[in-house]
């Protein structure tokens, strides 16, 4: 009979299935703040100088004024609505100020028929697509332009030529949505990709844990955006969760992750 030392041994790991870590014969706790955050890429520092010229895209200038005309465009758009929401003329409006780069950027990456499921805060995104700045103000009036003929609340934006799900109110909802619509065209082998849109807030929703670990396990083609501007409504980001901000909160869901800058 074969004996003890003839069987092969075990690789020294754990053999929980799916996992890899190692052994440890301390037994530590560890503390959310002190694990090395992920880093911040970024291609300009807040002067505006270009880091690494390896990693400068080199946009033609039609591509960089068609950027930039965007940002003052919807700057301006968000004035004149959120003084007609103050006035008492429309009923609700969320401004865009100080996140214009991160939908301007985000669009221009995208290709057009790529699908967009947003939140309260990609109006940059349908407006770079072209979307008319009279169809964001009858949609935000309610008037009898308006495509959803007055059915929705104000920035509640759609539109299907332009492949903008129309948003909804409640948090995290476009999560799941935006994961099955990406694992239809996985299916369908289409040639398209899907980005979705929310807030630190909404990443704390039921909805959005389920939607990564379904977008990880089928590896759907879609890219998850999320803003983190420190707050969920009136709640700091101090409050909601524990750790170095959102990407940190999620290494198991097997992402690829990055922190973005500019």
């Amino acid at each position: 009979p074969p004996l003890p030392q003839d069987f092969p041994v075990p690789e020294e790991k754990p053999q929980f299935p799916g996992a890899s870590a190692e052994f440890a014969d301390r037994l530590e706790f560890i503390q959310p703040n002190v694990i090395s955050g992920i880093p911040v890429y970024r291609v300009m520092d807040r002067q505006g100088h270009v880091l690494s010229p390896d990693q400068d895209p080199q946009l033609p200038q039609e591509a960089v004024l068609k950027l930039y005309r965007t940002m003052t465009l919807l700057n301006t758009m968000d004035r004149i609505l959120y003084e007609s929401q103050r006035q008492g003329r429309i009923s609700f409006y969320m401004t865009n100020y100080g996140e214009e780069g991160t939908h301007v950027g985000s669009a221009a990456a995208l290709d057009a028929s790529d699908l967009v499921f947003g939140q309260y805060r990609e109006a940059g995104v349908l407006m770079y697509r072209g979307y008319p700045l009279d169809l964001f103000m009858a949609q935000c009036y309610g008037n009898a332009s308006d495509t959803a003929k007055g059915r929705q609340m104000p920035v509640h934006y759609g539109c299907r030529e332009r492949h903008f799900v129309t948003i909804s109110s409640p948090l995290a909802t476009q999560i799941p949505q935006a994961v099955g619509a990406a694992y239809a065209i996985k299916r369908s082998d289409g040639n398209r990709a899907v980005i979705c849109y929310f807030g630190e807030g909404a990443a704390s929703e039921g909805d959005a844990h389920a939607g990564f670990n379904f977008a990880a396990t089928l590896e759907c083609p879609i890219v998850f955006f999320c803003r983190n501007n420190g707050y969920a409504i009136s709640t700091p980001t101090s409050e909601q969760y524990r750790g170095d901000g959102i990407g940190e909160r999620n290494p198991e869901k097997g992402f690829q992750k990055r922190g973005l800058e500019g």
